[in-house]
C-alpha cells in the first residue's frame, strides 16, 4: 500500500510518523503522479481522494472514486483478496 498526496515528502513523513502509519506515504508536490492518475483538482492543485487496487500485472483493477470513510477499508481488503493479493 502507497499514500501520495501533493505535499512535500517531509510532510507526509511527518504524517505517517505521527499517526504511526504502517505504509510507505510519498509527496507529489509537482502533480505528476496525481495527474497522470487523474486524481487532482484541477482547480486547486490537490489530490482528490481516490484509491486504485492495482493487480499483480500492475494494471489497475478497480478504482474507488471518491474514497469514502466507513466501509471503505474493508472494500479494499476484499478486492485484494479476491485478486489474491492478501490473505
Amino acid at each position: 500500500m502507497v499514500g501520495i498526496s501533493t505535499d512535500s515528502w517531509q510532510t507526509q513523513a511527518d504524517f505517517a510518523e505521527t499517526h504511526r502509519l504502517s505504509f510507505i506515504l510519498l509527496g507529489d508536490p509537482d502533480g505528476e503522479a496525481v495527474g497522470a492518475y487523474g486524481a487532482n483538482m484541477s482547480f486547486t492543485g490537490f489530490a482528490r481522494r481516490v484509491t486504485f487496487l492495482v493487480d499483480q500485472q500492475g494494471k489497475v483493477a478497480h478504482v474507488w472514486d471518491p474514497a469514502k470513510t466507513g466501509k471503505h477499508a474493508e472494500e479494499v481488503l476484499a478486492g485484494a483478496r479476491e485478486l489474491g493479493l492478501t490473505r
